[in-house]
């Protein structure tokens, strides 16, 4: 795992280190040479005694005792050199930069198991293989460009492919986005993006630590531990944001449930992510757009006042933060009076504030003084200012500069003259700034980064459940879908409500069941999967005629083998699911139910445990919220008692995570309940 010696070597030797820079060995030398590297450097190649002016040992063995070996040799030869440098020469930190092994074949995962075994029989640290290297202040262990200048307090960027890190970064740099360090993780053989996030929460110091991590994640292999971190950095003050490749993988995979084919992989990542308290992003330009506004005081609200010499840009920012949840305020008053008496004609100051192709300097900053001090509703200024290339504009960057040093608001600037004024906006940047280059990018991130909810809390309140009665029916049950009769023992012990009913599978029980539980009443297969698929559903039946009659038709239903009654209840319907995702453990769903899941599905979803704070986070995030409050005069359903039903739904998954699929479908929902009508439970031990 991570250790002194892959953070801050004293000494590294590049393995298949070579004079030709177009080459990763050759060119990792070059840029830990070029980077000024402060310890002993060496290099191991059969051929020469010297590359790129460094001292060469044709025969490994004959090297010193070295902290970190860098190596770019075949694949085939890489277990017996870590052997030796591990056991003879004290190594205890290894970056493979070679490719041929668990990526491309049986073969070469076992030379990687090999690799693996004798790292961690010494306590050792092993980035790659197949990776680009490592990035910090202390040495340049990459073989790629560009190597940025590295900030303390720039990003800590964790990328599972070494082509994407070059790519971000090539996105970033431009803006004027630092970083302060670079792992390309690769295979992950030994440590993935998990470990190195678990690494930086439990080493995290809030004067010295980066308060920015990057991530851009393959697969996500250990989704416990990078919840637990990710979280726990984020409450600690950092900021994380993500990439999660392969959403389109399918979750579409045949499913017995609504909420198996609901429930992707991919909405397990939305889940945890939501959890943690990360940003999603869906591309580069998006990631390194995120991580620019982290690097600004934090938003604290949704007014954004938008600053500008340009009306287009003005208005497709507009567009982009107000479809995006933030507000774009209209100002006015006397104090706008007196602002718009500072400008030329033609100006507004209704917001977008455009203070015309000709406003000035002086200008741009009588506007951000009325802004940060006069205008109480809003939280934050955009300034579009480019140039078409008439004259220099220094003097507004330099204002610009000079106001975000000043203001307690956050301010971004957006400056899209990339090639006109490409000099001055050089020299904003030298000034530690970045520069957000389009508005509309801009508009999404920011609204993505002021979307996206804080952390659930580490220790999650759930309602109390019946623990031993669970786990008493579950231990019984065999796999595959629980009887009636067990679901409903199930529901009880969960305290969740349900509907009074039975099943029966002949004439004479049916008849005697519908008197105890009184009429009206539903009847339904049991059997079928999809009952109202076959017929197999029977509404509203108010008399023993009907009672016998639909039960000598529901049984010829092919499948069938007994018919369930239930109160005739009435109410809105609405869902909730559960679903076990493999390594994420139970994602809960929930929303509008009935026909409205399969037409609309409009759901949210959850990583058990959930509390109810989260559950009511959940209701009040769907779509279809208006109706669950009651629009437009009609009965709304008890969010109290929904949200009671989805943590209580939660809580029998953590009792009981042998529950692969649970389907409540629907429960009804109405002032004063909300009853479960329908369950589905398959166990999968």
């Amino acid at each position: 795992m991570i250790n002194e010696q892959l953070l801050n070597p004293k000494s590294i030797v590049v393995v298949g280190g070579s004079d030709d820079v177009q080459k990763p060995g050759g060119k990792v030398l070059k840029n830990l040479i070029d980077g000024d590297f402060k310890g002993n450097l060496y290099v191991a190649n059969p051929k020469l005694d010297e590359v790129q002016g460094v001292k060469s040992y044709k025969n490994p063995q004959d090297l010193p005792e070295v902290d970190c070996a860098i190596l770019a040799i075949a694949a085939k030869y890489c277990p017996q050199t870590i052997e030796m440098l591990a056991k003879e020469k004290n190594t205890r930190a290894f970056i493979i930069l070679s490719a041929g092994f668990s990526e491309e074949n049986e073969e070469g995962a076992e030379l990687e198991r090999q690799i693996v075994e004798t790292v961690n029989s010494v306590g050792g640290a092993l980035i790659g293989p197949n990776c680009v290297g490592v990035l910090n202040p202390n040495y340049n262990g990459v073989f790629t460009t560009p190597i940025p200048s590295l900030d303390p307090k720039g990003c800590d960027f964790i990328s599972g492919s070494g082509a994407t890190a070059v790519f971000i970064m090539e996105s970033g740099v431009p803006k004027g986005l630092s970083f302060s360090s670079v792992y390309s993780v690769g295979n992950s053989a030994q440590m993935g993006v998990e470990e190195i996030i678990k690494y930086m929460d439990e080493n995290y110091d809030p004067a010295t630590s980066s308060p920015v991590k990057l991530l851009y994640i393959e697969n996500i292999d250990k989704p416990e531990m990078l919840l637990k971190h990710a979280s726990s950095l984020i409450r600690k003050g950092c900021k994380i944001a993500a990439i999660k490749s392969g959403s389109s993988e399918a979750g579409s995979r045949a499913a017995s449930s609504h909420t198996g084919a609901l429930a992707s992989p991919d909405v397990a990542v939305n889940a945890l992510f939501k959890k943690a308290g990360i940003v999603r992003c869906s591309g580069r330009e998006e990631l390194a757009t995120v991580a620019s506004i982290f690097m600004h005081p934090e938003l604290t609200g949704k007014n954004i006042a938008v600053i500008t010499h340009a009306g287009g840009p003005a208005v497709m920012l507009t567009d982009a933060l107000s479809n995006n949840g933030l507000d774009v305020p209209h100002i006015e008053g006397p104090k706008a009076d007196a602002l718009l008496e500072k400008l030329y004609g033609g100006s507004s100051v209704s917001n977008p504030i455009d203070f015309l192709a000709t406003g000035t300097a002086q200008q741009l900053g009588d506007i951000i003084d009325a802004c940060e001090n006069d205008f109480d509703n809003i939280d934050a200024m955009a300034v579009v200012f480019g140039s078409p290339g008439l004259f220099p504009v220094y003097d507004v960057y330099d204002l610009l500069d000079e106001k975000m040093k000043q203001c307690k608001k956050p301010i971004y600037p957006i400056l899209p003259s990339v090639i006109n004024v490409k000099d001055e906006i050089e020299h904003f940047l030298a000034k530690g700034r970045i520069n957000f280059p389009d508005e509309v990018v801009f508009g999404d991130a920011l609204a993505k980064v002021y979307n996206t909810p804080k952390p659930e809390p580490e220790n999650v309140v759930m309602p109390e459940v019946d623990k031993k009665a669970i786990r008493s029916i579950v231990d019984e049950a065999d796999n595959g879908y629980l009887s009636p009769e067990q679901i409903h023992n199930l529901l009880d012990a969960a305290g969740i409500a349900r509907a009074k009913e039975g099943v029966a599978d002949t004439e004479e029980e049916i008849v005697a069941l519908a008197k105890e539980i009184g009429f009206p009443l539903v009847m339904k297969v049991v059997g079928p999967v999809h009952k109202s698929d076959v017929g197999g559903v029977t509404l509203n039946v108010k008399d023993e005629a009907t009672v016998r009659s639909e039960f000598k038709r529901m049984m010829q239903i092919k499948d069938t083998y007994a018919i369930m009654l239930a109160q005739m209840l009435s109410g809105t319907e609405v869902f909730i699911g559960a679903k076990r995702e493999e390594k994420f453990g139970h994602m809960v769903l929930c929303g509008l139910g009935g026909i409205f899941i399969e037409v609309f599905k409009d759901v949210k979803a959850a990583l058990a445990p959930i509390s109810v704070e989260e559950a009511h986070e959940m209701i009040q995030g769907l779509q279809s919220y208006g109706i669950i409050q009651g629009a437009r005069g009609q009965e709304p359903v008890n969010e109290e008692k929904f949200a009671d039903a989805v943590s209580r739904v939660a809580a029998l998954m953590t009792v009981a995570p042998e529950i692969f699929e649970m389907d409540l479908n629907p429960l009804l929902g109405s002032k004063d309940a909300v009853v479960a009508v329908d369950a589905r439970i398959r166990i999968e031990k």
